[in-house]
């Protein structure tokens, strides 16, 4: 992880610079900026291997920043908010967010995550930019980060798509929970089960908005999933 760069984007002096300082003790090399427009143009400048973004900012919050970020990269982005509810925490995953950490955070769990998130990068990024899948049902262009289901595309947030990865990659395998928590989420420190569940459910409706009982991740009942590419 020595060679590895984070970028802090926030507008709040005093966590900015703890944030800094926990990430570089722990051996990364940190940028930082005091808001969303100065982060967007380190972003574009230096190109970090990971995003620390608040989401509570004037002019250009988290959420726009997080958006343009999208349009362009699929870096990682561990999104920071004072908020900690339910709806808060699946907004900021479904707008593309990979991690998320309610203030005040412990120390530790911060660096644990942004450690998992890079590791996590780093193991999954030179193979899928080289990698295509094709079944009767969908195909996937991990370089270009395209999905289609039969002539449509699909879009998918990071999470989504990688998910979908693990369940392609491992073809009739059933997965169990734990196994798709470290899989797809890396060290899934702090991270529930349920989010499983969540998540699959997410998938299989943008796979199919129809009838999301046709996708072929089948839910094995004690067990886990497995995806069913069909023959």
């Amino acid at each position: 992880m020595s060679d590895s760069r984070v970028l802090v984007i926030d507008d709040d002096d005093d966590i900015r610079a703890l944030v800094v300082t926990l990430l570089e003790r722990s051996g990364v090399t940190v940028r930082d900026a005091p808001n969303g427009r100065e982060g967007l143009r380190e972003f574009h400048s230096w190109r970090p291997d990971l995003v620390v973004l608040d989401v509570s900012m004037p002019e250009l919050d988290g959420w726009n920043v997080l958006d343009r970020i999208r349009d362009m990269s699929a870096v990682p982005v561990l999104m920071l908010t004072a908020r900690g509810d339910e709806l808060e925490r699946v907004r900021g995953l479904q707008a593309g967010a990979d991690d998320y950490v309610v203030k005040p955070f412990g120390k530790q769990e911060l660096v644990a995550r942004v450690q998992a998130l890079l590791r996590r990068a780093a193991q999954g990024g030179p193979v899928e930019e080289q990698e295509r899948y094709a079944d009767a049902y969908l195909s996937i262009d991990w370089g270009q980060r395209s999905i289609h289901v039969g002539e449509r595309e699909v879009q998918l947030t990071p999470l989504e798509f990688r998910l979908l990865s693990t369940f392609v990659r491992n073809p009739r395998q059933v997965l169990s929970r734990e196994q798709l928590l470290e899989l797809v989420w890396g060290d899934a420190y702090g991270v529930s089960g349920d989010q499983v569940k969540l998540y699959i459910g997410y998938l299989r409706r943008k796979l199919d908005p129809e009838s999301s009982d046709n996708v072929p991740i089948e839910t094995v009942r004690g067990f886990g999933y497995r995806y069913q590419a069909p023959g």
